[in-house]
């Protein structure tokens, strides 16, 4: 990043460089600092606190100019931003947890938990036979390849005592997922329940009607999942630019708690061929995956120290990894704006 850039050089050149430097540009105003950042999916109505943020000069207010990029997929958020190929990302806690024991020099570390309950679910057709885990066995799944309920089947395969080598994965495009399963190409597919649901209602299907769920949460998988992460980069040398961020992004989420409808206006700005009314429903619903008890408690965008420990624990002993990680490294609220700013309820 540009700033990054010129203070490292600014330190090189030694304190008589510096005072000169600071005579000189001292009266100028700041540049601002660029940020890149990753998104989890395309752009949809979820999206809306981003860019209601930015819309609205919460960003610039930080000195800060930020560049969204579309993602595809919660875990692929992770590497992307580990990679150093962007500043910060919106990715699942849980790619983050396993990164960091295996490449804690790399991995980022989570800032923001935006996703307080577990959404990753199995959707199946209503009309078929399969109703619990084990009727998954000799069943064909599909997924887009960096989907976190995917990444997340082997625990939940452990949790729902199911063999997971008795079931076929098919990989697919993520724009295809339920047609696929609506079209009776695969016989289930891994998803976040209410992208799977709005999937759905776009191809003028019923999802109360013709889909069924399996839900990771019923079978004992209690874990945290979307979160703004931090590259280790940017939380060594700027952690300035990380607290800017997240004040502006909770500007952005206490308003599209307000004013959903302006959020989804926000996200249309930048795809025009949204389905607003449609946008607008998936965002309402994402709320309830956002809404925790435990919220009221510490403030959206905190997490339960002992509650992602718990996780950490989980997916270290379902993932076989030597060196689990630290709290600290998954997951650092050094950052969050007081509690007094933070939402405590969304509804």
């Amino acid at each position: 990043m540009k700033h990054l850039h010129r203070r490292a050089a600014l330190r090189a050149l030694g304190a008589g460089a510096l005072l000169a430097s600071a005579g000189t540009f001292g009266c100028t105003p700041r540049s601002r600092t660029q940020l890149k950042v990753i998104l989890n999916w395309r752009y949809q109505g979820p999206h809306g606190w981003f860019f209601l943020a930015q819309d609205r000069g919460y960003f610039t207010a930080e000195n800060l100019d930020v560049a969204f990029d579309q993602g595809d997929g919660s875990a692929a958020a992770v590497p992307k931003v580990a990679s150093g190929a962007y500043d910060l990302g919106f990715g699942d806690i849980n790619a983050t947890i396993e990164l960091a024991a295996q490449h804690p020099e790399d991995a980022p570390v989570g800032v923001y938990m935006l996703y307080n309950n577990t959404p990753f679910a199995i959707a199946v057709r209503a009309d078929g036979n399969i109703r619990t885990p084990r009727d998954l066995e000799g069943r064909n799944l599909g997924g887009p390849a960096n989907d976190g309920a995917l990444k997340l089947f082997p625990i939940f395969c452990e949790r729902a005592n199911i063999d997971p080598s008795t079931v076929e994965v098919t990989i697919l495009q993520p724009n295809l997922r339920e047609q696929m399963l609506l079209g009776g190409q695969v016989d289930g597919v891994f998803g976040y329940q209410t992208t799977i649901r709005f999937g759905v209602l776009g191809l003028g299907a019923n999802p109360e009607t013709q889909i069924r769920w399996i839900k990771y949460a019923d079978y004992g998988l209690d874990l945290y999942s979307n979160a703004i992460i931090a590259s280790q980069r940017l939380v060594q040398e700027d952690p300035r630019v990380i607290r800017g961020f997240l004040r502006a992004l909770n500007r952005g989420v206490r308003d599209t708690i307000a004013d959903p409808v302006a959020a989804v206006a926000a996200v249309r700005r930048r795809e025009p061929l949204i389905n607003e009314e449609l946008e607008l429903q998936r965002l309402r619903a994402t709320f309830g995956e956002m809404n925790n008890p435990e919220i009221t408690q510490i403030g959206l965008g905190d997490v339960l120290d002992d509650r992602l420990q718990r996780s950490i624990a989980t997916i270290a002993a379902s993932a076989n990894l030597a060196n689990p990680p630290q709290l600290r490294q998954v997951f650092n609220r050094d950052f969050l704006p007081p509690l007094s700013e933070r939402l405590r309820s969304l509804v």
